[in-house]
């Protein structure tokens, strides 16, 4: 299972609230992405959001094609009081 972080000034500022934001695969429930927030860092969640995006197809006439953007979520996770994940803390500093 896939899980990747969102560092982005808007997510960072997120971060500091104690809401972390993820890329995760579409197929996952709030359970599932919980559980796998939990083992990765090491915290406990306390609330899952999620967000989900379709696949978007765009058609090229110049080349005759299409561009696909594959079906994704994001997932916004708050943690239990006075926990963090250290990869948010790391993204700021500059």
């Amino acid at each position: 299972m896939k899980i990747k972080p969102i560092l982005t000034e808007k997510s960072l500022n997120l971060a500091k609230k104690g809401k972390y934001s993820f890329w995760v695969d579409p197929k996952l429930s709030k359970y599932q992405i919980k559980k796998l927030v939990g083992d990765i860092f090491a915290v406990h969640v306390k609330k899952v959001s999620t967000i989900n995006y379709k696949k978007i197809v765009k058609k090229n006439m110049l080349r005759k094609g299409f561009k696909i953007t594959p079906a994704k979520k994001r997932t916004i996770v708050t943690l239990a009081a006075k926990e963090k994940i250290d990869i948010f803390e790391g993204g700021k500093e500059k």
